[in-house]
């Protein structure tokens, strides 16, 4: 079975709002929302690439992010593969987050991420976001 790792920031500004992005036409699972990220590559720790990802995908640098959750999902239409995805919390960073690749991004209020807007692989940190943190 393969093994996809993905490192995903939660962009969480003062206000308690988290950036989020929308899943392009024509990628896997496009049209939902989503927490920026990306694969990580050979070589890299996932926080390595969180900061390569969220540089590239909406233009912020970011310092000291935090481990907040690392869970695995089957894609029913990926039978042969697990994605395991390590998401971290970034509360500070240099720069304005926009969507740099062409995708939608928006500010929202944490208590307001709906489960049915994301893949569902995101269902358990969304809960955790919206429930307890």
């Amino acid at each position: 079975m393969k093994r996809v790792h993905v490192a995903a920031g939660v962009i969480r500004n003062t206000r308690r709002e988290i950036f989020i992005t929308k899943r392009t036409p024509g990628s896997h699972m496009a049209g939902f929302w989503e927490f920026p990220g990306g694969k990580i590559e050979r070589n890299e720790t996932a926080v390595m690439a969180l900061q390569r990802e969220l540089l590239e995908e909406t233009g912020i640098v970011v310092h000291q992010p935090l481990p907040l959750s690392v869970l695995k999902h089957h894609f029913v239409d990926k039978p042969d593969q697990i994605v395991v995805l390590h998401f971290y919390l970034v509360e500070t960073w240099e720069g304005e987050p926009s969507g740099r690749e062409g995708q939608h991004g928006r500010w929202v209020a944490q208590h307001a991420l709906m489960v049915n807007d994301f893949p569902p692989a995101n269902a358990s940190v969304i809960k955790l976001l919206t429930d307890k943190f």
